[in-house]
């Protein structure tokens, strides 16, 4: 069971979802609809009798109260089967303004007697079909402000769906309690397909499998494959490095979803090489990158159907960042924003914007090499090789200054320090790195360790935040990519440590879009599937090491 403020309740394929969370940082008293097209919009209120307690299990959503309860169960990606016994509801419109180009129009089909609301915001129909029972209509075919809905009382059963302009009228053949089992069938088999290896060590894997399939969308609009949207609520995007965490979490059990989520961002990128900042169902956001860290993902997904394809993708993301991303005469590439780096308001960027990162010039040496590996052609392997080499040769010099890595403005030309995790990021290239080098960045990356795991920012910094975004909490994408550089630069001691201070973190606090580094307290999106991700590639990794003749 699991709490509809923190994690909404939905299913693999859907666009809607039912939560309190009706908007960034606003819950409501009830439980609503919600709908992820055309952005993220609450459609309607499920209100029933006052008192009712709401319940959520991966399968069933359940109100009890007054004697009597409300069930309600997936029965496909677009339709669900609500169920009351002794207990009423009404099913209200959310907005109950209707002007000529906004809110809910409600009316009853004369073709089949449903009731329907077809909303502007969504620009899709939510049709109630009565399967049982007495049921009310209110504000049928109003204009203007009115309340719209459908009321239900005694013992009934509806089914609501969403859908764009026409279908057949509702039918089933399947009971309620059959239309549980489906859904309950559909969840337990992602679970034993992604995470098999869970066990009493892993109590958070369940829940963090529940959180990626129910974030997972059908193909719709600019989300041209099965997406794993980073969250049903408020982040309800595929931004272009997130991807790589949840291709890698599902890469084990199920390797097709897993090069779906990897590639969706390719399908959109764009002449010059680069790829969307993110994307979803009615928008692509060019206007800022996400860092090159796909090189590095590649190295912890199977075998690509088409490497070919995969080689030409990477290769042009690569240029892309050698070409417009290089200040002439300069041999490092730069970000022009801290978005761009993926750590939006880092300290990094306190004094300039437009640097030249020593996080960047680390990922694409690995993405290089990556593009080495994947070449068919020697010759060509040994550009990328050579190319791979200089970059390196030219971050361990121009970055470096013997004792921490710095920025520098990439048309100022002065070179800064912070006290950002993000200086230290370097370590995801391991054994590249000289071991004076890997030993200066695990004791750094070591001070940065609070009770929970690394923190974006010192915690003895000025700067430090404890709801800072990423001037301090604790995040997913670097607690892996410092965890696993760690490992193959010669310090798994301490990788071990971060790994099992950031389970034990998601096992205490949930799948949060970044937790307070003090406290454990989960923060900003409560729901965020790269966390989820996080948790399942980190435990899957600590079961396999736990299999004799290791030892836990």
């Amino acid at each position: 069971m699991f709490s509809l403020r923190d994690i909404p309740f939905s299913y693999s394929g859907s666009w809607f979802c039912f939560s309190p969370v009706v908007a960034e940082k606003r819950y409501a008293e009830d439980v609503h609809l919600v709908s992820h097209q055309n952005g993220m919009h609450a459609i309607l209120r499920l209100v029933p009798a006052a008192g009712s307690i709401v319940t959520a299990t991966p399968y069933q959503l359940t109100w009890s109260g007054d004697g009597g309860r409300i069930d309600l169960a997936y029965e496909s990606a677009d339709t669900v089967r609500v169920r009351g016994r002794g207990l009423g509801l009404r099913l209200l419109a959310a907005d109950p303004v209707l002007t000529p180009f906004s809110g809910p129009y409600f009316y009853q089909d004369p073709v089949d007697g449903s009731s329907v609301f077809t909303v502007y915001q969504t620009g899709r129909r939510y049709r109630i079909t009565v399967l049982d029972g007495r049921s009310e209509q209110l504000g049928a075919q109003a204009l203007g402000a009115a309340e719209r809905g459908v009321v239900l009382s005694g013992d009934w059963e509806i089914a609501v769906e969403e859908y764009e302009t026409a279908r057949a009228p509702y039918a089933s053949e399947a009971v309620f309690e059959q239309v549980v089992k489906a859904a309950r069938a559909e969840f337990d088999a992602f679970v034993a397909a992604v995470a098999p290896w869970r066990s009493d060590r892993t109590p958070a894997a369940e829940l963090a499998a529940y959180v990626l399939w129910s974030a997972t969308v059908r193909p719709a609009g600019f989300v041209t494959r099965p997406a794993v949207l980073m969250s049903k609520h408020w982040m309800d995007k595929v931004w272009s490095w997130d991807h790589c965490f949840n291709a890698i979490a599902l890469a084990g059990g199920l390797p097709e979803l897993a090069w779906d989520q990897f590639l969706l961002p390719f399908d959109h990128q764009d002449p010059a090489g680069a790829l969307p900042d993110s994307v979803t169902h009615s928008e692509i956001l060019y206007n800022f990158v996400k860092p090159p860290i796909h090189g590095w993902a590649l190295g912890h997904l199977p075998p690509a159907a088409d490497p070919e394809r995969t080689y030409r993708l990477l290769e042009r993301w690569t240029r892309f960042w050698l070409e417009s991303r290089r200040a002439p005469g300069r041999g490092l590439p730069h970000y022009q924003h801290g978005n761009d780096s993926g750590w939006d308001n880092a300290t990094t960027f306190d004094h300039e914007r437009v640097v030249e990162t020593a996080d960047l010039a680390a990922f694409l040496v690995l993405q290089m090499r990556t593009l080495a590996r994947l070449t068919g052609e020697p010759a060509v392997a040994a550009e990328w090789t050579a190319r791979a080499d200089g970059l390196l040769e030219d971050l361990l010099a121009e970055l470096w200054d013997g004792d921490r890595f710095v920025a520098r403005g990439a048309r100022s030309g002065q070179a800064r320090s912070s006290s950002s995790l993000l200086d230290l990021l370097p370590i995801v290239l391991g054994e590249e790195l000289p071991q004076p080098v890997r030993a200066t960045l695990a004791a750094r990356i070591e001070q940065h360790l609070t009770e929970f795991g690394p923190a974006t920012e010192l915690p003895s910094s000025e700067h430090y935040q404890d709801d800072g975004y990423w001037r301090g909490p604790i995040w997913a994408p670097s607690t892996i990519l410092i965890e696993d550089g760690l490992r193959r630069a010669g310090h798994p001691e301490l990788a071990d440590e971060i790994s099992a201070r950031f389970r034990a973190l998601c096992e205490r606090s949930g799948f949060a879009e970044n937790f307070d580094a003090r406290t454990g307290e989960g923060l900003r999106d409560r729901a965020y599937t790269w966390t989820a991700s996080a948790y399942l590639i980190l435990a899957a990794a600590h079961e396999q090491r736990c299999f004799p003749p290791h030892v836990c």
